[in-house]
């Protein structure tokens, strides 16, 4: 039985808008399109970078593979984990009618971006080569990963900034300029990049380091473009830095939610180191069949993430205006939307894999086990849109607790249930299915949580 806070009005001094007055469904498509569009921006540089690293030769795409975890790690936390902490702090702030406090919030929160990436700097140029050497980096492998990691993690500031500021305009319902701002900083990452890391138009050949200045340029720009406009009061909030008191209730409203979702993105990188090594050990053609499915399972989380933030700020400001009815038709709405969505090209790809994995290789070994692993996690592709979802809407309610302990469930599952199937030589096909039971418990598990849950100021 849900349990809520019996508040259900608009709260008397908060001053309705849009976001808690307006039609749910149009709205939620509204506000993720943006968002759509700019994790699409996310999906090129990837492809772009991996395009011209591989005209570098093999022990660069080594060394990027090595890297990879780590850079998705801070993105994820950033943008994801705490991002959506900020997000619903200043939603509910502002939902409340306290203009004052989510300006507050703002500053703080651009603290927080600032320990955030002054800790994986730290950690990753004091610790770098030793995690790549663990997962298997040596000789030019490793230099070339450690080239890449030094330029990009110097930066980790000016990432941890442009996701956080993001995060504070899309806490206002702003979707639109984060959304610029990303395609914008993904243009600059690959002409930059391409031009430092191959040598081009007659600028000298960085390889890595290049490569990897091109992120750290393109976000640097990011980050004073966005603290300029937040500062200059040409959004509904603006940064007041002469104003600003250091107030540690500030820092808890965020982090209380921010801290805490951060645990999923590391069991999510976790989840996928654990079961890589595992299918390796079933032979490369499993392991190549399993990366197409990952890479598809990859290229759908956007989708999942971009309907999850836009009911974030919905969800944050009914619940900071009292009305939690609202708020929660708000999740199971975005649940929904993203169920559907991911979950019908999780059926396509079920039905006819051909569509997807003809696009990457004609081996027949390769070609079978990827089948195998559609027909088996393919259909359960709808739940693991719902899970991520309701973890943001999560968010804007300020309880992540039960979606994080989700992922956990689901983590444990592949952790354990693929252990024991290598050590008794179960087929291949086990761990694809193992794969759709762990997305099947992430779903229903997160659902469940959501339903259970108290929601209410």
């Amino acid at each position: 039985m849900t349990i809520d806070a019996p508040l259900d009005a608009p709260a008397l001094s908060a001053p309705l808008n849009s976001l808690v007055t307006s039609p749910i469904l149009p709205t939620l498509l509204r506000l993720a399109l943006p968002n759509t569009v700019a994790m699409f921006g996310s999906t090129l540089v990837a492809v772009a970078e991996t395009s011209y690293i591989g005209r570098l030769g093999i022990e660069p795409l080594a060394a990027i593979a090595l890297v990879f975890p780590f850079a998705m790690l801070t993105q994820m936390m950033s943008a994801g984990a705490m991002g959506g902490g900020v997000s619903s702090a200043v939603s509910r702030a502002l939902g409340a009618g306290d203009h004052d406090r989510a300006a507050s919030l703002a500053l703080h929160a651009a603290i927080i971006g600032v320990g955030g990436g002054l800790f994986f700097t730290v950690m990753m140029l004091l610790f770098g080569r030793h995690c790549f050497a663990m997962l298997g980096g040596q000789g030019a492998v490793l230099d070339q990963a450690c080239d890449y990691s030094n330029v990009l993690f110097s930066g980790a500031i000016a990432i941890w900034l442009v996701n956080t500021l993001a995060s504070v305009l899309r806490g206002t319902g702003d979707m639109r300029l984060p959304s610029v701002i990303l395609i914008a900083a993904a243009m600059v990452q690959i002409i930059v990049g391409g031009t430092l890391g191959l040598g081009l138009f007659g600028v000298p050949q960085f390889g890595m380091r290049g490569v990897a200045a091109g992120q750290l340029t393109a976000f640097s720009l990011g980050a004073a473009f966005l603290l300029w406009y937040l500062a200059s009061g040409r959004s509904r909030l603006r940064l007041k830095f002469s104003a600003f008191r250091f107030q540690r209730g500030m820092f808890i409203d965020i982090l209380k939610v921010g801290a805490i979702a951060c645990l999923s993105p590391l069991q999510s990188v976790l989840t996928i180191l654990i079961f890589t090594r595992i299918v390796a050990g079933f032979g490369t053609e499993t392991l190549a069949g399993y990366g197409m499915g990952s890479r598809l399972e990859f290229l759908l989380t956007p989708i999942a993430f971009a309907i999850g933030v836009a009911s974030v700020p919905m969800v944050g400001m009914a619940i900071g205006a009292g009305l939690v009815t609202r708020a929660r038709q708000v999740a199971w709405t975005a649940a929904a939307m993203a169920g559907l969505t991911v979950g019908l090209v999780g059926w396509v790809v079920a039905v006819k894999p051909a569509l997807w994995v003809s696009l990457f290789t004609t081996d027949p070994g390769v070609t079978a086990a990827a089948n195998s692993y559609f027909a088996w996690a393919g259909p359960t592709f709808a739940f693991f849109g719902v899970g991520a979802s309701l973890y943001f809407a999560s968010q804007g309610a300020a309880k992540v607790g039960g979606p994080v302990l989700a992922y956990t469930a689901r983590l444990a599952m592949v952790a354990i249930g693929g252990w024991w199937l290598a050590t008794i030589d179960a087929p291949a096909w086990t761990l694809f299915a193992l794969v759709g039971a762990g997305m099947i418990v992430l779903g229903l598990g997160t659902a469940l949580s959501v339903r259970l849950a108290r929601w209410g100021k």
